[in-house]
């Protein structure tokens, strides 16, 4: 039977392939009508307008404003059925873009690295969103189809051979999703009900609509949607993008439904926040919303500034390796201290969490790609400075996380690129993008429609060698070996000047943030100029 949600619609057609037929309407607003065969396209007319994909849609393979395609799900021959999670405590964790870590920009050419990410000490991969967004390349995060996979990454089936993929290979899969807005191409929802509300402002415009008129409805399609991902696509967990612009005032918060359903069905929760509330990442039964870890901008953040001397935006809140400190040992800089970026108290303390509740990380998709030329971390630093912050970050009490060619110092920039086919929405995103950075008075800005913004950002594989990779695999290698560099505890960690010292049990990392030269007592497990690791 085919289903759709429509409350405000008198009259709802189902096309398939052509042939429209009436749908029957029946409690709260869904419509149903007759089964559809595998394979076959379809669409709903609501009122006598034009076909419309189905906001569930499990394919479009003809982009987000084509037809839908249906699509068997259990069909799929898993060949993962005595697969067993590692625990993401224990985990280091690969931020991955699918069409630009690879030239095809494919799931299946994806698979032919997997055995290179399984060597190099990768427990996951996190794949930014690969539900249905514009044109053929994107970041994902503009998406409107949010049950279908990208046609270009190769579609349902090709995502279902990756992961299973990963899993022959011992690799764990996290899937980023977004429910915090949709984009503004192919965003046909509102047309269907109250998906969105005015009730709060977001910067993508109204809000999704989580507790006002008609929310039920449409948090059973986020929470459901967040299932399929685990059930039908075997990933072992979500990361959420920025649950802060989430709004729900709602007794059970959104956050806390998705989580119990997510870990009802076996998968783990991610949260992306910048509200330094620990709540995010408490179980339910203690008062929290239930999310299993969350990404660490304060480290990051603290790290970044402290390493290139960059103040500008929000790391006029960081700067001193003393801040480094802080977050290593307590995750957040700011735990209800006075925040100069935002003019107010901020945070507070992460207690009763372990420091594996928080991802830790030298740079990431945002945090490169927000940049005005996607400058990686690469590009701002000395090689010396990049075994620096490796070795905090893989040595860091926190569950680490790389982003695709940060092991090798990629060279590559990884820019903001889109590839919308309206012509008004990619002259707004030029312009938009122009005038964010020209505040800061910076020009010749890569435009994002250009092809080559989108070229330039894919990985060059024949970098993958030298000596910050080896690095990063002897790193890795020691935090396998080192249970101690696992064991969840915060760090006991002091700077003086630039130089930190973190001590994790009886591991002791003497780091000079500026990579100049530092000594360390002890028998060396690792060492280059300017970072040592010694046992004491």
């Amino acid at each position: 039977m085919t289903r759709v949600w429509a409350p405000h619609a008198d009259r709802v057609e189902l096309d398939a392939e052509g042939r429209r037929e009436e749908m029957t309407r029946g409690e709260r607003g869904w419509w149903t009508g007759r089964a559809l065969g595998l394979g076959t396209d379809y669409a709903f007319v609501l009122d006598g307008g034009d076909p419309l994909p189905d906001p569930r849609s499990p394919w479009q393979p003809y982009g987000v404003h084509g037809a839908s395609r249906t699509v068997d799900h259990a069909a799929f021959a898993w060949t993962d059925n005595g697969w067993t999670p590692p625990r993401l405590a224990d985990s280091v964790v690969y931020e991955l873009h699918v069409g630009t870590f690879t030239a095809e920009g494919t799931f299946d050419a994806a698979i032919e690295r997997l055995a290179y990410l399984r060597d190099l000490g990768v427990d996951y991969v996190e794949l930014l969103p690969v539900n249905a967004f514009p044109g053929a390349h994107g970041w994902g995060y503009d998406g409107v189809d949010l049950y279908a996979v990208h046609h270009a990454y190769g579609g349902p089936e090709a995502f279902q051979r990756f992961v299973d993929a990963a899993h022959a290979h011992g690799i764990g899969v996290v899937l980023d999703v977004v429910y915090n807005h949709l984009g503004p191409a192919g965003n046909y929802l509102g047309r269907f009900g109250p998906y969105f509300t005015e009730r709060y402002r977001t910067p993508w415009g109204p809000a999704v609509n989580y507790d006002d008129a008609g929310s039920d409805e449409v948090r059973a399609f986020v929470v459901d949607n967040a299932v399929m991902w685990v059930r039908d696509y075997h990933c072992d967990g979500l990361r959420l993008d920025a649950v802060h612009a989430i709004h729900d005032q709602s007794a059970l918060h959104l956050l806390e439904e998705l989580s119990s359903a997510v870990h009802a069905v076996g998968g783990f929760v991610i949260a992306e926040s910048d509200l330094n509330d620990p709540r995010v990442v408490t179980p339910a039964d203690r008062g929290g919303l239930g999310c299993d870890a969350q990404w660490s901008d304060d480290f990051h953040h603290a790290l970044h500034a402290a390493m290139t001397g960059e103040r500008d935006g929000y790391y006029r809140d960081f700067g001193p390796a003393g801040m480094v400190a802080t977050a290593l040992r307590g995750a957040y800089v700011y735990s209800g201290q006075h925040s100069p970026y935002r003019e107010r108290r901020h945070g507070r303390p992460a207690t009763g969490r372990p420091a594996t509740a928080f991802l830790g990380y030298l740079q990431d998709h945002d945090q490169i790609g927000n940049r005005a030329w996607g400058e990686r971390s690469g590009a701002l630093l000395t090689r010396e400075q990049l075994k620096v912050a490796a070795a905090i970050v893989l040595t860091a009490p926190f569950v680490p996380m790389l982003f695709m060619g940060e092991e090798w110092g990629a060279t590559t920039p990884w820019q903001y690129f889109t590839d919308h086919e309206d012509a008004a929405l990619a002259e707004a995103v030029r312009k938009g993008r122009r005038a964010e950075f020209a505040a800061f008075g910076w020009e010749d800005v890569p435009d994002p429609q250009d092809r080559a913004t989108f070229e330039r950002s894919k990985l060059d594989w024949a970098e993958a060698t030298g000596d910050v990779l080896d690095w990063h695999r002897a790193l890795l290698a020691l935090r396998r070996a080192e249970p101690g560099l696992r064991d969840g505890a915060f760090a006991d960690a002091t700077a003086e000047g630039d130089v930190l010292t973190v001590r994790r049990g009886d591991v002791t990392v003497v780091a000079n943030l500026r990579g100049e030269p530092v000594e360390a007592d002890g028998e060396v497990l690792l060492a280059s100029a300017a970072v040592k690791i010694v046992r004491r």
